[in-house]
């Protein structure tokens, strides 16, 4: 599937079906797997051979999706996790651990930025949060003798900031670490940061890839670019033995190909136990086939509406990079030529108060904690997602108080804009 464009990958990438097998990805929906002796599974403890044992580790329903995930993002290994949140543990995790620090984009979502500020960070792991439009001297100032990743989201969920890459993979690799982009909203579809000096990818499988609000999902890529043995000193977990699995040495036995995703596997899956269902990665390999399609309709419907509310008396200010107003129009144009998100955050002249009024009259729109469905949905993320921050910490991470996130779904984009022009002439 490599020399095959992306809708090809999205509609038959990750499987290919033998004489008279399934055609659909068939599920497995088993947690454990017969074996005729205990040397032939001891092979797979002593990772000698490839199979399957116990889906706390692995599954083979979860394993065809993430490699399809894998194909359309262009990288060596992948494997699926049961959220999002999960993904972007285990990615950072599996490199910084106690005493180790990581350089983050302030402008990421709230629960990520959570995670990194408060829970990994009782964990014994150090992060420092950095402007997304920071400087390239205050990007390396950052950095410490025992940083170990830097973090980003492509398109920063909900302040919709568009990341410079490669200015951040840059600095990462200039001090010897891996580039952690998250591309949940961009999707393979219309990013590929691997192209751009990324090294890992992170998704919220939940968002667009399911599309449907049916199944929550993560999933982990590895771009098999980044040289482990080369900073074998900063990354002793990947290129020391393991002694909590068999001595072995994962930069070493598997190469920097799949040493990280093996390791992730067999290490803190094993031990976190942040297991997919095979149900849910068939639903998501379901999204899959579509993703392409919808995508397309997604920024289309957004363009619409954002030009709609750019030009709307009642509304302060819209933020998508898709206009050629936004401070990351160019950047979304190097990075995304073919659209961004269907996401827009626009704040309402009164703030807060005319905000909340005018959702609450929106008939199409639903008020959601979810983002990037086929639905169309919105949010407060300040009362919300974001709401463990304090005003400091929400205009570091680009979320104002009036700031709405409105994800537009693949309906039709005059009926969204009826329903928007109808809740706000009620103000």
């Amino acid at each position: 599937m490599k020399d095959y464009k992306m809708e090809t990958k999205c509609v038959q990438g990750g499987y290919t079906p033998g004489n008279g097998e399934p055609r659909q990805v068939p599920i497995v929906q088993s947690t454990t797997f017969k074996y005729a002796t205990s040397e032939d599974m001891g092979k797979l403890f002593d990772l000698e051979a490839s199979g399957y044992f116990y889906s706390r580790l692995q599954n083979p329903t979860c394993d065809t999706v993430a490699a399809k995930i894998c194909e359309m993002e262009g990288g060596t290994a992948a494997m699926l996790t049961s959220s999002g949140q999960a993904a972007s543990f285990f990615s950072v995790f599996n490199v910084a651990g106690c005493g180790d620090h990581v350089v983050a984009s302030s402008a990421i979502y709230g629960g990520t930025y959570n995670l990194f500020a408060v829970t990994m960070k009782r964990m014994g792991v150090d992060f420092t949060f950095v402007s997304p439009e920071c400087s390239e001297e205050e990007l390396n100032a950052a950095f410490r003798p025992n940083t170990k990743a830097v973090f980003g989201e492509t398109i920063a969920n909900p302040a919709l900031i568009v990341l410079d890459i490669e200015k951040f993979a840059k600095a990462a690799h200039s001090h010897g670490v891996p580039l952690i982009i998250d591309n949940t909203f961009a999707t393979p579809v219309n990013c590929r940061p691997f192209e751009w000096g990324a090294d890992i990818v992170t998704h919220s499988t939940t968002k667009y890839m399911d599309g449907h609000g049916a199944a929550v999902g993560g999933c982990i890529v590895d771009s098999g670019n980044f040289d482990w043995m080369k900073y074998k000193e900063k990354f002793p977990g990947l290129c020391t033995p393991d002694d909590s699995y068999h001595g072995v040495t994962y930069a070493e036995k598997f190469g920097k190909e799949g040493a990280y995703i093996t390791k992730a596997t067999v290490q803190l899956m094993r031990d976190f136990g942040s297991t997919p269902s095979p149900y849910s990665a068939f639903l998501l390999n379901l999204g899959l086939e579509s993703l392409h399609v919808r995508m397309k309709r997604h920024c289309e419907n957004a363009q619409a509406v954002a030009e709609f509310l750019e030009k709307h008396p009642k509304i302060e200010w819209v933020n998508y990079a898709g206009l050629p107003s936004s401070k990351y129009y160019q950047t979304a144009k190097k990075y995304m030529p073919n659209g961004t998100c269907g996401v827009i955050s626009f704040g309402v002249k009164g703030g807060r108060a005319n905000a909340e009024k005018m959702m609450k009259n929106l008939k199409i729109a639903a008020i959601e904690t979810h983002v990037a469905d086929a639905r169309t949905c919105c949010l407060h993320p300040a009362s919300t997602t974001h709401r463990q921050m304090n005003d400091e910490e929400l205009v570091a991470a680009g979320v104002s108080p009036d700031l709405v996130r409105y994800s537009c779904g693949i309906e039709n984009a005059e009926d969204l804009i009826a329903d928007l022009e109808q809740a706000l002439a009620q103000i």
